[in-house]
């Protein structure tokens, strides 16, 4: 089997990759940095694609001779969703096996980055694809940058609520399901919510920052009047809902039955990061 990864250069997609090949899998990866290739290849990649996800005839070249695709799309980028229906489209028209997609965790929120998944969602539901749509929580490798920055100023912050309860989920379990749903069956035509287990707020993340790096850091917010998000519209709409309302959730139970396994959790990252 083989199957065109997007996103086999990214923080995330590139996560996938490894899951894939040790599951036999042949990987096309879609590269957008010529500067990485020699980085995919060290992880088995013979096959590599400059791809314009935007670019009809871009995708059908991609998908030449491929059993398979992984779709991820980039995240706030004004055409992502126009990316996800081109690709859906062109794998229907060339008869491509089975198309999994890295949507977001709750897409019935009234949110830019979660309102353009729903018809990439919609096309594959209404196709005659082999589908498996992921939705995955707040990745937890975001906290990394976090915990590195709160060495330096003894400070946890992010750009809403210190007391807003989140969901969390490691891709790296998110990369094993994406991996399993390309080789098993029994993931097919389903719709999978993916999250660590029990959602936790900035003050308990201090804690367990804390408790990793054996010294003293605490949960604080943004100064009054602080840009977070970068003149970004969607980062500053998703901000501004997570200090409301937060981001709930975090039953893992379907992760954990597609695993077989418990997810790894929030803290088990944390105690990571302060490894060597």
């Amino acid at each position: 089997m083989k199957v065109l990864a997007c996103g086999a250069t990214g923080k995330y997609g590139g996560l996938v990759v490894p899951e894939l090949i040790q599951r036999g899998i042949e990987v096309r990866a879609v590269i957008h940095d010529a500067t990485k290739i020699d980085a995919v290849r060290a992880q088995g990649v013979d096959d590599t694609v400059e791809v314009d996800l935007a670019d009809r005839s871009s995708v059908e070249a991609a998908l030449d001779g491929v059993d398979g695709v992984f779709l991820l799309t980039p995240a706030f980028h004004p055409d992502a969703t126009q990316m996800g229906l081109i690709m859906v489209s062109a794998a229907t028209a060339a008869a491509v096996g089975k198309v999994v997609y890295n949507g977001v965790y709750h897409p019935s929120l009234d949110l830019p980055n979660h309102v353009g998944t729903r018809p990439i969602e919609e096309a594959l539901y209404a196709s005659e694809l082999d589908f498996t749509v992921l939705q995955p929580a707040m990745y937890v490798q975001a906290l990394a940058d976090t915990y590195r920055d709160a060495l330096s100023t003894g400070a946890v912050v992010a750009p809403w609520s210190k007391h807003s309860k989140m969901s969390y989920v490691d891709y790296r379990d998110v990369a094993e399901v994406a991996a399993v749903a390309c080789t098993d069956s029994r993931l097919s035509y389903g719709t999978f919510e993916l999250a660590a287990g029990g959602m936790v707020d900035r003050v308990e993340i201090a804690e367990l920052m804390s408790q990793a790096a054996g010294t003293a850091l605490h949960a604080e917010d943004l100064p009054a009047g602080a840009d977070a998000a970068s003149g970004e519209p969607g980062l500053a709409a998703m901000f501004a809902d997570y200090d409301r309302h937060g981001f709930h959730g975090g039953n893992s139970l379907v992760l954990q039955a597609i695993l077989r396994r418990p997810p790894r959790t929030v803290g088990d990252y944390i105690t990571e990061l302060s490894g060597p």
